[in-house]
């Protein structure tokens, strides 16, 4: 959550002389509305301040329960946790300026697509951000996904072809079509998660980048089909920041 709790703590105007009780509100908010969750509870809101390097309030669970009693109220109480009153979630979002912050992060995203050479790879990043940009996450999901994978099928190709098929040549996993890879097209052979573990026995990617690998495509697979998991934007701009930055533009052409 580092990340993104601090993407969004950039994001507030004079951040720096917001109180601790404002900034309270605006980690509920962060929690609730960026991140849809259900509630928010005092041990998240003081994880906020901290992944921000600020000094969490001394008692916020205090200052939360306290929230419930003021006129207007600012919190309802459910379960164990809060979430703000409609009325403040409306106002923190004019305050915070959603549409701001969409274009701000969307800047953050094009600086990728600048950073990668002229070619069929970089239009494809320029339209899946376009998707991002009109609201399409499940399409950005899915796009970025297939950009990263087909980067990793040419770095292959071009460079560790040998070091694929000796990982391959292991493989005892009947789900698997191919015992070398010749052509580009033997690819679709294999099912994305033994890709993915071949890259990794053939010394082709760190085991950092195949966790990454591994938990993007389980989020890929949870956007690829029709379903009630909603997909937020702070989700859609970590994928895409870490499969650009660890992938594409890690692994040169």
């Amino acid at each position: 959550m580092t990340d993104a709790v601090n993407r969004f703590y950039n994001s507030i105007k004079s951040a720096n002389v917001q109180s601790q009780a404002s900034l309270i509100e605006m980690f509920v908010y962060f929690l609730t509305v960026e991140l849809d969750r259900n509630v928010a509870t005092a041990r998240e809101v003081d994880q906020c301040f901290t992944d921000c390097d600020l000094t969490p309030p001394r008692a916020t669970a205090s200052r939360l329960s306290e929230g419930l009693k003021t006129k207007p109220q600012k919190y309802v109480k459910t379960g164990d946790g809060y979430k703000l009153q409609r009325h403040m979630r409306e106002a923190l979002s004019k305050k915070l300026g959603a549409e701001t912050t969409t274009s701000q992060t969307s800047a953050t995203l094009r600086s990728l697509e600048h950073r990668m050479p002229a070619g069929g790879a970089k239009q494809f990043l320029a339209e899946t951000l376009d998707c991002f940009e009109v609201g399409a996450n499940r399409a950005t999901i899915i796009m970025a996904w297939i950009l990263a994978v087909n980067h990793l099928f040419d770095f292959i190709l071009k460079h560790k072809l040998a070091e694929f098929n000796t990982a391959l040549a292991k493989n005892t996993d009947k789900r698997v079509k191919v015992s070398a890879i010749t052509q580009r097209d033997d690819f679709s052979d294999i099912p994305e998660g033994k890709f993915i573990e071949f890259c990794r026995g053939g010394k082709i990617i760190s085991n950092d980048v195949r966790k990454i690998l591994d938990q993007k495509l389980d989020t890929r697979n949870s956007c690829a089909h029709p379903s009630g998991v909603k997909v937020n934007r702070t989700k859609v701009i970590d994928f895409v920041e870490d499969l650009v930055e660890n992938v594409v533009l890690k692994y040169k052409i």
